[in-house]
This record gives structure tokens, C-alpha cells and sequence, in this order.
């Protein structure tokens, strides 16, 4: 039986307790990014970012996957069909998101709860966190159907995996599991699955309560300069706490006072108490 989704229904997302939950909603196709679904995505993202109700983003999967990477037949045989305009736009829309992600307002955590391939790794970059179980499966599988691992998958591997590792897992086309995928540096932690949202939820409430300007200024930085040279991430780390402190100067000043005059709190064991700080 083929399910017909319509385009809003290719993402779903919740919010509670100021956590947006933000699924890939086609379990029927392991989840796998279409133009439909890429473009929908891109309106969830609009809708969430700034809501005051939404202090952390989590993108995870319905069913058995997380993202089995790109619809081969939808994203490439079909776009392809309609010439390179298609393609082009195609492109556009799925890096488009991936980019937003990248750059989001909010803290974004990838929770990896099943099948991660190709295409996937796109937005499992993108996150700031990113958590997976032990028996999720990623892989780049691009090698074995006779194509360089694109979209931004080599660049991801690359990054975030020795050297030595991401030669191996592009060029083998073997799949690894979480434990593995967190030894290569791929995600953060993997877990049992039957904790991987207990530490999810808990790893998202640590994040809500620290200052939501420096957490922006935070992210931000360190993927700025982790493509500079000393001296020039130097200088831009300078600019970027002044423009910090053009949206929050009183955040900082509350944390001091309350370590200094206070003493109700040491920052090296968590954030300061935002709920005395003047609005």
C-alpha cells in the first residue's frame, strides 16, 4: 500500500514545555527528504524560530528512522527528468534548510532514533547537539550506487571525523552504529534507546535555562572560528560579545551580581537564576 502524504503533512512537530519536537514524518519511506518534505520543513522552521514558547528545537524521526537520506526517486530521478532548473531548485530548498538549522535562533539537538544515511547527515550537521541510540545505523552508501557522498556529506565527515575514519567511511560504504558513529565523533553520546529522550529532555532543560543570547552567540562563534586563524577568531570573538551585549547587556551584569554580591551561585555549576533579572 503507497501512502500519499500531502506536503504539510511531511513534517509534524509538538511543543511542550518549551521544547519544540520536530519529526520527519514519512516512517513509511524511512523518512527520506523529497522536495515536499524539504520545503515544508523550511515553514516549520519559519513558524518555531521565534516563538516565545520555543526555547530549544529537537528534530528527530517518526518510527524506524531518523532520515534515510534523500528520496532517490522523488529528489533525484524525478527533478532530474525536469531538467537542471529542477535540479537547481531541488538543491536550493534542501540546503536551504539545512543552512537555516545551521544558524538557528534557537539550541537545536539531533536525537538519532534509527536509520541516518547520506542526505541525513545534511541537517545531523546542522544540529548543535546531537544524540543517538546505540542501534541507530548511519551510513554513506553513496559510494555503492557510484556517487561521491554530496549534499554536504563529505564536508560533514570531514569536520567532525578524523581523518582516517571519514576516508574509510566514504569509501567503504559500510554502515556503523550509534556507539560507533560517537567514537568517530560523528554525534555527542549514544545511548540505550530506551534512554535516549530521558537524556535528550534532560541535556534540552540544562540549555533553557542559560542565557538565550549568549547560547546564540555561543553556537555561532564556534562554527566561525573554527575556520579562522587564532588571530582573527581573536578579534571576531571581541565583536561578537559586543553584539551580544547590545541585545543583553544586563544578562552578564545579573550573573556577576549574583556570583559577587549574592554569592547564590558559582558559574563554573550552572547558569545564573534568569528569573531575577530585570525584563
Amino acid at each position: 500500500m503507497t501512502i500519499e502524504r500531502s506536503e504539510a503533512e511531511t513534517v509534524a512537530y509538538t511543543v511542550e514545555n518549551r521544547i519544540a519536537w520536530v519529526r520527519f514524518n514519512r516512517p513509511e519511506k524511512r523518512n527520506c527528504m523529497s522536495p515536499k518534505l524539504n520545503r515544508q520543513m523550511m515553514r516549520v522552521l519559519d513558524e518555531l524560530e521565534f516563538r516565545d514558547d520555543v526555547g530549544v528545537l529537537v528534530l528527530t524521526g517518526e518510527g524506524s528512522a531518523w532520515s534515510a537520506g534523500m528520496d532517490l526517486k522523488e529528489y533525484f530521478r524525478e527533478t532530474e527528468a525536469q531538467g537542471l532548473g529542477a535540479t537547481r531548485q531541488a538543491q536550493r530548498e534542501s540546503y536551504g534548510w539545512w543552512r537555516r538549522l545551521r544558524w538557528y535562533q534557537k539550541p537545536t539537538v539531533a536525537m538519532v532514533n534509527g536509520w541516518c544515511f547520506g542526505g541525513g547527515y545534511g541537517p545531523l550537521f546542522s544540529c548543535d547537539l546531537a544524540f543517538a541510540s546505540d542501534d541507530a545505523t548511519f551510513g554513506l552508501s553513496e559510494i555503492n550506487w557510484g556517487i561521491l557522498p554530496g549534499g554536504g556529506a563529505s564536508k560533514v565527515v570531514a569536520d567532525l571525523m578524523p581523518l582516517r575514519q571519514a576516508l574509510y567511511h566514504a569509501m567503504m560504504g559500510e554502515n556503523i552504529d550509534g556507539k560507533t558513529a560517537a567514537e568517530w565523533g560523528l554525534v555527542n553520546e549514544s545511548l540505550p534507546a530506551d534512554q535516549l529522550k530521558e537524556r535528550v529532555v534532560a541535556v534540552c532543560q540544562v540549555l533553557l535555562e542559560k542565557n538565550p543570547v549568549a547560547l546564540k552567540a555561543t553556537k555561532d562563534a564556534i562554527r566561525r572560528v573554527k575556520e579562522m586563524t587564532y588571530d582573527n577568531a581573536e578579534d571576531y570573538l571581541v565583536r561578537a560579545q559586543e553584539a551580544a551585549n547590545s541585545f543583553d547587556n544586563d544578562g552578564r551584569k545579573e550573573g556577576i551580581r549574583q556570583f559577587i554580591d549574592e554569592k547564590s551561585y558559582k558559574p563554573g555549576l550552572g547558569a545564573y537564576d534568569k528569573s531575577k533579572q530585570a525584563q
